[in-house]
């Protein structure tokens, strides 16, 4: 996933699926957390699990997508407004990231509910699916992702074994290599800031000689595992 109009340079997400679930008198609230990256994946969570969970009376959902959090949505599916659907958007807003960082998206969150015949009023209900979503999420497996800048670096057929050891050697992330009829070229990595990109390009001088600068390839996202 590219986004060079974002202003983030790191976030974090789901790996993959999780489920957790809770029973809160009587009622069974199962939460069901998935990566999504467009509002089309988070609907068809939603859709799915009304398909699984046919017969439970509702299927509250929320979804935050984008690095910047900027898409933000939710349902109450049929519980009084205000206390499902909003509750779970604030709990991912709020969900902890890999180092702690509030900064959880392009996660969708489903709250399906079994209703146990206790009443639990609006405070209950937005205590309920609240604690399903934060719960689900203390348990759940994050992912770092990162924007990173990928550059192409040609040299000659001779050098590139040597540049490549260099490279890594000084902690920049080689993703490959490709040798055409005339020269090599490495592909690389580093952080998407103006202070990495200008050290890359003083270590990249000085192992070359001052040889021929790195070819902007643009921006990339990449889950940091």
């Amino acid at each position: 996933m590219t986004d060079t109009s974002s202003h983030a340079l790191r976030y974090s997400t789901i790996d993959g699926e999780h489920r957790h679930e809770l029973e809160i008198k009587r009622s069974r609230f199962i939460a069901v957390l998935c990566r999504a990256e467009t509002e089309e994946e988070a609907r068809a969570l939603v859709a799915d699990l009304r398909r699984e969970f046919h017969d439970a009376r509702h299927h509250c959902s929320a979804f935050v997508l984008g690095p910047d959090r900027m898409i933000q949505r939710s349902s109450d599916d049929g519980e009084p407004s205000g206390t499902a659907g909003v509750p779970m958007l604030e709990a991912l807003l709020k969900g902890a990231a890999v180092d702690g960082v509030p900064d959880l998206s392009d996660t969708a969150a489903v709250v399906v509910r079994y209703f146990g015949g206790i009443l639990l009023g609006a405070g209950g209900l937005v205590r309920a699916y609240s604690e399903a979503i934060s719960t689900a999420l203390a348990t759940a497996r994050l992912v770092r992702r990162q924007r990173l800048r990928l550059l192409r670096v040609d040299t000659p057929h001779a050098a590139a074994g040597r540049l490549e050891n260099d490279l890594r050697a000084a902690g920049i992330a080689v993703l490959g290599s490709d040798y055409g009829p005339s020269a090599a070229s490495l592909r690389v990595a580093v952080e998407d800031d103006q202070a990495s990109r200008s050290a890359f390009a003083e270590r990249l001088a000085s192992l070359t000689g001052g040889g021929p600068a790195a070819v902007d390839l643009g921006t990339a996202w990449v889950d940091l595992h």
